[in-house]
């Protein structure tokens, strides 16, 4: 079969796996898009967690008590442990979803984005939400 540049004669490459995703370098840009989507995505499936935290933080004094309680003796079976590392993974998911949505929001503005400029803002957003991350991690566990 001699060679054509019809696309449909080509041989179609096979399925990838995901040991081929593993060893696919992305682009730091391409991860904090990434993490963008899991943030939305970890905040939209922890809804009713912090409906609930605000609702027993708000409705009497009883319920703050309960509500303050979980931190310290955690929720039914749920250590309290538990209970802060799931708080400290909204933590991370909101402020890193903030600041990368403010990232997406201002290349959309600007339309002025180089490449070294998209990896700078890229990786500024991931430092930035982290060190935030763990500065209330320290609140969080009592650290300070």
């Amino acid at each position: 079969m001699s060679e054509t540049t019809n696309h449909a004669s080509r041989p179609r490459p096979g399925t990838m796996h995901l040991t081929d995703a593993l060893q696919y370098r992305m682009p730091l840009a391409a991860l904090v898009s990434i993490l963008h989507r899991a943030s939305g995505a970890l905040m939209f499936v922890l809804l009713p967690f912090v409906v609930w935290l605000f609702d027993s933080s708000l409705s009497s004094e009883i319920s703050y008590e309960r509500f303050t309680n979980a931190f310290v003796a955690g929720i039914g079976f749920v250590p309290a442990v538990l209970v802060k590392l799931v708080v400290l993974a909204l933590i991370w998911a909101y402020l890193h979803h903030a600041l990368a949505g403010l990232r997406h929001m201002w290349m959309d503005a600007t339309h002025r984005m180089s490449k070294e400029q998209g990896r700078a803002t890229a990786a500024a957003t991931l430092a930035v939400s982290l060190f935030l991350t763990l500065g209330l991690a320290g609140k969080l566990f009592g650290l300070y």
